[in-house]
């Protein structure tokens, strides 16, 4: 009888560190460099602005494991007042093609 109302416990405090030592355990994000270069940007045309404090983040190519695909661009409430988008891009290098995060500044 003991062991069964000890074992549900434990289960839980097991899953539990597992959660918890899963983010410590994972490796570092590294670039993931591709040797095709990706397509243009696509042209989209910008709704009107949904309200007077938001910014407009363009669309970009990401790549989904086998090919590029289209992410559309976005009205977005910034963090912060007076911050400023700086957009996403592909970089070529000599490994091949990778991905730069956008980010507020």
């Amino acid at each position: 009888m003991r062991s069964t109302r000890f074992v549900p416990g434990f289960a839980a405090l097991l899953c539990g560190c597992l959660l918890c030592a899963a983010p410590a355990c994972a490796a570092p994000r590294g670039r993931l460099y591709l040797r095709v270069a990706p397509p243009a940007p696509l042209v989209q045309v910008r709704t009107v602005a949904p309200g007077p404090n938001v910014v407009w983040v363009g669309g970009h190519q990401r790549w989904s494991g086998a090919r590029y695909d289209w992410v559309p661009g976005r009205w977005v409430v910034p963090p912060r007042p007076r911050a400023a988008w700086v957009s996403g891009r592909w970089v070529q290098s000599r490994r091949g093609w990778y991905w730069v995060d956008g980010r507020w500044r």
